[in-house]
């Protein structure tokens, strides 16, 4: 029973003791607003300047917006300074050493953003101000603020950002009002982590600059909100896409000439790296800075199109026939004897264990096709004769003197006559054939030449590009480190 009787007390009292404050709060009020006017400096000496301290607490970064180069932000703003007119002996009013009042009672400070890109020209939000028994007012308002930020993207994604807050009196200039800086930098305690940026400080600066067109000085304070873009996103969505793609150029060189699909399989790859290039080019400004990716986009792209022309002149190699000219020597013993053993191209039925069949092989073609002509004759010759008069030998001595006389042969009566015109049609018929086989084994010779030549061409040219890609995906990750 003695312990409600105290519990009831305590109420009584602590609803006493807040009876009282605001009865007596309502007083001080009365009293302090009576003769009070917001509409003027609230100093007792016009020629001194008074003294407005900032701080700023960064919440949030809402949005970065490259394109147009405009960085959307959360903060607090906390303005504090002294009312000369605003001031009451605390003992007077049982120990009341401060109040709370709607801000558009007291005369405030015009401080504004200077760079802000906001449409919106409204005025700060009307929240309470602490009013204290010595005359300090202290004015916490939350704001969404729209400040231009030049953005450079010479290195993105990998890039950094400086972007400026700029805060100062509109009006009143620093014999009037003076700006003092709170903290030497921005208050980064209730920062909320970003998705994107990372920040690494919020330095401020005070400057007192004089402006054309008055000669008075207007002071104000720069914060300098340091970003560095989370650069995970556009590797494993961008550069990621486009290393992958980029290994695909160098594999239509391996792609067998036959196939039909060597140039298409370019053609596909550089659509692909165009939609890549248009997606960047959209969150990008126009400006004359190309971002790092633009840049490797770029020299990709240009890489498959050198490519898918040289893929097109080696088609064209692969497919010479009997109506182009024969290899080069230059060529022959450059591509075909150095080059093809460097890259390990060799014909079918051909190994690494084989070279001497090459060299037979080819020593074979190189033959003198005059003196092949007259040897082969002789044996066509010689050959029909014995199997079908091999008791004649006095034809058989005809036939062979025939070889030697260009005249063709001279039948001495009428008897062999008929038997020697048989034989002038035969053996102009054995000619023609041999020599149509001679002629398509020497036309099939020179394309299996020009063929191998081309194959060597593309394994040279794909180990190039796949070094040329080695090269630019190694710069672009230095460039990120």
């Amino acid at each position: 029973m003695h312990t409600i009787s105290c519990d009831i007390f305590y109420i009584l009292f602590d609803v006493g003791v807040e009876s009282a404050q605001g009865k007596y709060a309502q007083m001080l009020f009365n009293e302090l607003f009576e003769d009070y006017s917001n509409a003027l400096r609230p100093v007792e000496d016009t020629d001194k300047a008074l003294n407005v301290t900032l701080q700023i607490t960064l919440s949030q970064i809402k949005d970065m917006d490259e394109r147009n180069q405009i960085l959307t932000a959360y903060l607090w703003i906390r303005q504090s300074w002294y009312d000369a007119y605003l001031k009451w002996d605390k003992d007077e009013y049982d120990g009341l050493d401060s109040i709370r009042i709607p801000s558009n009672l007291v005369w405030r400070p015009d401080i504004v953003l200077y760079n802000k890109a906001d449409d919106d020209f409204s005025e700060p939000v009307n929240t309470n101000v602490v009013l204290r028994y010595d005359g300090k007012i202290t004015w916490d308002a939350p704001a969404i603020t729209k400040s231009s930020c030049v953005v450079d993207v010479s290195y993105f994604p990998f890039d950094d950002q400086q972007c400026n807050l700029t805060f100062g009196s509109w009006t009143y200039n620093g014999n009037q009002v003076d700006i003092i800086n709170a903290l030497d930098s921005g208050d980064l305690s209730d920062f909320i982590e970003d998705v994107e940026w990372e920040i690494h400080g919020m330095p401020a600066v005070k400057n007192v600059i004089t402006y054309g067109c008055c000669s008075e000085p207007y002071p104000d304070i720069t914060f300098t909100l340091i970003l560095k873009r989370r650069s995970s996103f556009y590797i494993f969505n961008l550069l990621l896409p486009c290393v992958l793609i980029s290994f695909l150029a160098p594999l239509g060189f391996y792609l067998p000439a036959d196939s039909g699909e060597k140039v298409s399989l370019g053609v596909t790859v550089l659509l692909a790296l165009t939609v890549f290039q248009l997606m960047v080019a959209e969150s990008m400004p126009p400006s004359e800075n190309v971002p790092l990716i633009g840049k490797y986009y770029i020299a990709t792209m240009t890489m498959i199109t050198a490519s898918t022309a040289l893929t097109i002149i080696i088609m064209n190699i692969h497919h010479c026939g009997a109506e182009a000219q024969p290899v080069p020597q230059w060529a022959r013993v450059v591509i075909l004897d150095y080059m093809s053993k460097i890259f390990f191209v060799y014909d079918v039925g051909e190994n690494c264990t084989s070279p001497q069949r090459v060299k037979a092989q080819e020593h074979k073609l190189r033959k003198d096709f005059k003196y092949q002509k007259k040897q082969d004759r002789h044996k066509v010759v010689t050959s029909q004769l014995s199997r079908n008069r091999n008791n004649d030998s006095d034809l058989k001595k005809k036939l062979n003197g025939h070889l030697n006389n260009s005249n063709g042969i001279q039948c001495e009566n009428a008897k062999d006559a008929n038997c020697c015109s048989c034989y002038k049609v035969l053996i102009k018929n054995i000619e023609y054939i041999a020599n149509c086989v001679r002629d398509h084994k020497a036309n099939r010779a020179k394309g299996i030449e020009w063929k191998k030549v081309a194959k060597v061409m593309d394994r040279f040219f794909m180990w190039i590009f796949f070094i040329m890609v080695f090269f630019m995906s190694f710069l672009i990750i230095g460039k990120a480190i």
